[in-house]
């Protein structure tokens, strides 16, 4: 008689928030949706957690007590990388820049609802395992197929790679270092070179969400993309969408 298959481990959490009504309220929703949790409300506490507990994905306020959450952020994106969902009291487009820029995958605003903040997290963790699979693959450990060679896109003078084995991106010679949200985003445009791609497929495709409630994050993280490649590249498209331009067009001014 076969044994029952082990039940996978829990995925660990690490919550990072000095309100403690919002951390309890936080930590207990992660733990009845099947996450274990750790904790902590300070910064410099967050890095000893993180160290300690080697939690697989952040909730991560940005607004701490001892150093921000923007520093514990890019500290421990430094040591150990991990996916990080920033809760932010702010929606300015400088803060989440901000935040983006130092390492966070994702953001909520508060207040949010605790459904989508699960949303958000699973979304992370699937990311996760989807790079960690593709991986294999092309350390031909897997039975999937290749993910091919790299994207040559871009003209003669201004050429953009995108190598989607090693998931390394160059820009005019140049290595660029994009968080896995930014690169899944890029990946998105670049298969599909020049045609527009509306925010809900983007959502859809790099964000795995069903609705279009966040097409703000898909801006957010298009003007943080647009940073790091070059603004020229990308090609909005008012009402629709955004497009990877290859052409004359995406030539430096």
């Amino acid at each position: 008689m076969s044994q029952p298959s082990p039940e996978p481990p829990r995925r660990k959490i690490l919550v990072v928030e000095d309100e403690p009504t919002l951390a309890d309220a936080v930590l207990a929703r992660l733990n009845a949706a099947g996450f274990e949790t750790a904790y902590a409300a300070t910064g410099p506490a967050a890095i000893e957690a993180a160290r300690a507990e080697k939690p697989d994905a952040l909730v991560l306020d940005v607004m701490l007590p001892g150093f921000d959450g923007l520093e514990v952020c890019r500290r421990i994106q430094a040591e150990q990388p991990l996916p990080v969902l920033m809760l932010t009291a702010r929606d300015a487009e400088s803060d989440l820049l901000a935040g983006l820029g130092a390492g966070a995958d994702d953001y909520l605003t508060k207040p949010f609802s605790m459904r989508e903040l699960i949303a958000r997290i699973t979304a992370l963790l699937r990311r996760v395992d989807l790079v960690r699979a593709q991986a294999l693959k092309s350390n031909g450990n897997g039975d999937g197929p290749d993910p091919g060679l790299p994207l040559e896109l871009g003209s003669p003078g201004h050429p953009l790679t995108v190598d989607r084995a090693r998931r390394r991106v160059r820009a005019d010679g140049a290595e660029v270092h994009l968080t896995p949200i930014e690169f899944d985003l890029l990946l998105s445009l670049a298969r599909r070179p020049g045609q527009v791609v509306s925010r809900q497929a983007l959502l859809a495709e790099v964000w795995d969400w069903a609705d279009a409630s966040g097409t703000r994050t898909v801006d957010s993280h298009v003007k943080a993309l647009r940073k790091k490649i070059g603004a020229e590249r990308i090609r909005t498209v008012h009402g629709v969408g955004y497009a990877l331009e290859t052409g004359p067009e995406a030539a430096s001014p």
